[in-house]
């Protein structure tokens, strides 16, 4: 299936969502990539998944993404005896005693938290709906004070902004979640809460070179180390929600530039997310600032934009992709849009194989090519020409299928499995045909073969009868 869009769309499935027709009328609306939170999915419902979009996927002839998205360590207050009201300005105590809270206290079953906080360090309750400070550091407890109160009870999620836990972000739970992603070869892992590179690198160990990896950047502590972070990763994802929750939300636009900024200059694709359509949930249209809030993602050059419970639990799943894919193509038609992509292209890097692709880019656009082509055994080839974001598309050819998906998250990249015994140039100008890119009178630039010193790796190719 091809796409003139580039930017691309990552669908979240869920029991709106559910099943092959569902699957297949996402897709059909515009989804490239397809979301599994394993927050809310077993792994009896992951594999059956699976199953539905790899059947779909070959309906139509076409590779889809998989993201497995892990739900990483999940911080709570203990139970207390009845939901109570905190006031601001009280004293509050989070202990280490398994017993039900009450308005003084609570059992925080988190020791890390209680070693590794400190004075002055805050407490985010119920995402933020009630905020506590602490005010003393014991051995089993933390003292606090009510800076901003409100209802309170049992399970509470806890957020900390200022205290970064030594803790690695995979928990049971994770590794047991990767373990069931691997048997079914899934394309994509996300890793929830990443505050070091070496979370990432953990992961790398633990799922070994065949697998894309998805750090989520949602911790102000993810900060002093965002550059290790994103070069220890295959790409990234500005999780908006709890990154707005940690920190104040009038520094979350600004934080999205960087990442999407720093992210494009290392050559990583970058995934904007959470509640970017939020009103579809319950409307079948959005908000005219959600619609803008999507296209300033697109105007910035971000590989891929994401719908959450939009699509998942919403009453207008498809309407949701539907719609996103109409804002983004609509921005990318604006006359303003190649301007906006080149003030912020990234500089090419001293390698060979960013002046081969930063060379692609250049021919493609003076001899006015209907595609950029190139032969890629892992994608990094292709990831590189994309860097460069090119004004026509990109295809990716390439003899492994998994490569192929992850293509569908790479900005204005399309994947298309080649036969390593067919003639390259033969195959690039087919595939070129096939996506509806060229017609007898076009080029394309191909990049084929290893790129080095002693290989002529690049050529423009004239389509004929």
């Amino acid at each position: 299936m091809s796409r003139t869009r580039r930017v691309k769309i990552i669908s979240t499935i869920g029991p709106a969502s559910w099943g092959q027709a569902a699957f297949e009328a996402l897709i059909n609306a515009g989804a490239d990539v397809f979301r599994i939170n394993m927050s809310h999915t077993s792994h009896a419902l992951l594999r059956e998944a699976v199953a539905d979009i790899r059947s779909v996927e070959e309906k139509l002839g076409t590779s889809i993404g998989i993201l497995v998205d892990l739900q990483g360590p999940k911080l709570r207050v203990g139970r207390f005896e009845a939901p109570y009201e905190l006031t601001g300005g009280a004293a509050f105590r989070l202990d280490n005693t398994p017993e039900p809270g009450n308005q003084d206290r609570v059992f925080l079953p988190h020791p890390e938290i209680i070693e590794h906080a400190q004075v002055g360090h805050r407490l985010l309750i119920d995402d933020g709906r009630v905020t506590l400070r602490v005010t003393a550091v014991a051995k089993d407890h933390l003292d606090t004070e009510v800076v901003y109160g409100g209802r309170i009870s049992s399970n509470k999620g806890v957020s900390l902004p200022d205290t970064e836990l030594p803790a690695a972000s995979m928990t049971e739970k994770d590794r047991a979640d990767i373990g069931a992603a691997i048997q079914l070869d899934i394309d994509w892992i996300a890793l929830s809460f990443v505050q070091r590179a070496e979370d990432m690198i953990a992961l790398r160990q633990l799922v070994g070179p065949s697998f894309g990896l998805v750090a989520k950047l949602e911790k102000p502590q993810m900060l002093p180390h965002l550059d290790a972070i994103i070069s220890a990763s295959d790409a990234v994802m500005v999780a908006r929600g709890d990154l707005g929750v940690e920190l104040p939300m009038e520094q979350v636009p600004s934080i999205q530039k960087m990442i999407v900024h720093k992210a494009r200059a290392l050559g990583r694709p970058v995934i904007v997310a959470t509640q970017m359509l939020e009103s579809m949930i319950s409307s079948p249209v959005p908000t005219r600032a959600e619609a803008t809030d999507v296209s300033v993602a697109v105007f910035e050059g971000v590989d891929a934009i994401m719908l959450s419970a939009e699509t998942a639990s919403g009453k207008y799943p498809v309407e949701a992709v539907n719609t996103m894919h109409r804002i983004a193509s609509t921005v990318e038609q604006d006359s303003g849009y190649p301007a906006m992509i080149r003030i912020s292209q990234a500089i090419p890097e001293r390698t060979i194989r960013d002046a081969v692709a930063a060379g692609a880019r250049h021919i493609s656009e003076v001899v006015g090519s209907a595609a950029v082509a190139v032969y890629t055994v892992s994608g990094n080839m292709a990831l590189r020409i994309a860097r460069e974001r090119p004004v026509k598309p990109i295809i990716a050819l390439t003899s492994d299928r998994r490569v192929a998906r992850r293509m569908r998250m790479v900005w204005g990249t399309s994947g298309t499995l080649y036969n390593a015994n067919e003639n390259v140039a033969m195959a690039a100008l087919a595939a070129a045909n096939e996506h509806g890119y060229t017609n007898k009178a076009d080029s394309i630039v191909l990049i084929s073969g290893p790129v080095s010193t002693d290989k002529n790796a690049l050529r423009v190719l004239t389509v004929k009868d």
